[in-house]
């Protein structure tokens, strides 16, 4: 589905990362952890074609995004789902409209379908009527439901997370975390989590891959992850 062919990329002089070599597979979940200035986010951002890399090439289903003009990548990211960290809902929209905005931008629906399809996805993230609600009524968690909604209405076949359980208290964070795992199963998507929180990763992920200084410096399983002799991993298991 995804891979990394030897991908760098320089801010200036700066190497936000370096050579990196990684492989996503169809239909697993990966987690992709690091700190603050790690490149973690950098290695989103390329993901999803946002910026482009300094070298290397970067497949999305065997197609090198790298070098693809905006409207090549357009298509590519229709087959995309992207929840932000802080959910990037329009406030002055409701929830039914939210979730309805890339159905109304990208398909030629009618509006009793894409009703159709945003019941649909509310209910699949726990939220049913919800839909004339406004942003300013959720709490943290709901907004994350509603963004990831929004994420699936399009059917992308991989799924984008930013720091999901960011600013969330533990009890929503292993909530959000069971709707990650519960969606990529209904669904069979691909996901990809960028997080800091090490108990999601080790929950959600089949693997997960730590950057470190624009490095790739361990992709391992969930289970493997906790005994790799690094103290670079050991003290962000800390």
């Amino acid at each position: 589905m995804i891979k990394l062919v030897n991908v760098s990329k320089f801010f200036g002089d700066k190497a936000a990362l370096k050579n990196i070599n990684l492989t996503i597979n169809d239909g697993e979940t990966l987690a992709i952890i690091g700190g603050s200035g790690s490149g973690k986010s950098t290695l989103l951002r390329l993901l999803i074609g946002l910026i482009r890399p300094s070298g290397g090439q970067i497949f999305i289903n065997r197609q090198d995004i790298a070098h693809l003009s905006e409207k090549e990548l357009d298509k590519i990211r229709l087959k995309m789902g992207m929840v932000f960290q802080y959910s990037a809902l329009f406030d002055s929209m409701t929830v039914g409209d939210n979730v309805a905005f890339g159905l109304r931008e990208h398909t030629d629906y009618d509006e009793k379908k894409i009703r159709s399809i945003v019941r649909e996805k509310l209910s699949l993230v726990g939220l049913p009527d919800t839909e004339r609600m406004m942003p300013s009524e959720l709490s943290g968690g709901m907004k994350k439901r509603v963004s990831l909604a929004r994420a699936i209405a399009i059917e992308p076949e991989i799924i984008f997370y930013d720091e999901p359980s960011s600013g969330l208290d533990p009890v929503t964070t292993a909530k959000i975390d069971e709707l990650i795992m519960n969606t990529q199963r209904a669904l069979n998507v691909t996901s990809v989590v960028v997080t800091h929180d090490m108990t999601s990763a080790v929950t959600i992920a089949d693997r997960i891959a730590m950057v470190y200084a624009g490095d790739l410096i361990a992709v391992d399983t969930a289970e493997n992850f906790r005994n790799i002799d690094d103290p670079r991993i050991k003290a962000f298991f800390r």
